[in-house]
């Protein structure tokens, strides 16, 4: 376990804040993930390269949904009035910690969808079901983070040029 850890507790400590941004309850999150991993050891199965890197990253993406949810703060904007289309902007351009402190930055379920999405691949269905929404909240919930995140890039490269 101790091998387990110190491969990839950084990787998964990233993966938890991109959900959790409190570094305090992410430390919460991540521990109570490492407890999940190691009463659930009997129960991986080995596919391979990657795999328990994998499974590792979907407990603690499903501990910090359940911690969000436990905790109220998952919460759906959907009276929010439509938000501009946004052009894309050049994102790499921006440093990837400046990207992470924007993702952080958004409501939590802005950041949530928008991770689910992006990050794990889950497609809006999936996500629905997952979180208990309907699919084109999800959709709605992904289109605002996403001009959100252009509007915040945008300014930033503006006043970093």
């Amino acid at each position: 376990m101790r091998q387990f850890y110190e491969r990839y507790a950084d990787y998964l400590t990233a993966v938890c804040s991109r959900y959790i941004p409190e570094k305090a309850d992410a430390k919460d999150v991540l521990q109570e993930s490492f407890v999940k991993m190691l009463g659930a050891l009997d129960s991986f199965e080995y596919r391979g390269e990657g795999s328990l890197k994998a499974w590792s990253s979907r407990i603690v993406v499903n501990t910090a949904l359940k911690s969000l949810r436990k905790s109220g703060r998952l919460r759906y904007m959907e009276a929010l009035p439509d938000l501009p289309e946004e052009s894309e902007p050049e994102v790499e351009r921006v440093p990837a910690p400046v990207l992470q402190q924007f993702i952080q930055a958004l409501p939590d379920g802005y950041r949530t969808v928008f991770n689910l999405f992006v990050f794990e691949k889950k497609s809006h269905r999936e996500i629905a079901a997952l979180l208990g929404i309907k699919e084109d909240s999800s959709a709605s919930q992904f289109f605002r983070a996403r001009a959100l995140l252009a509007r915040k890039i945008k300014q930033y490269l503006k006043e970093n040029e």
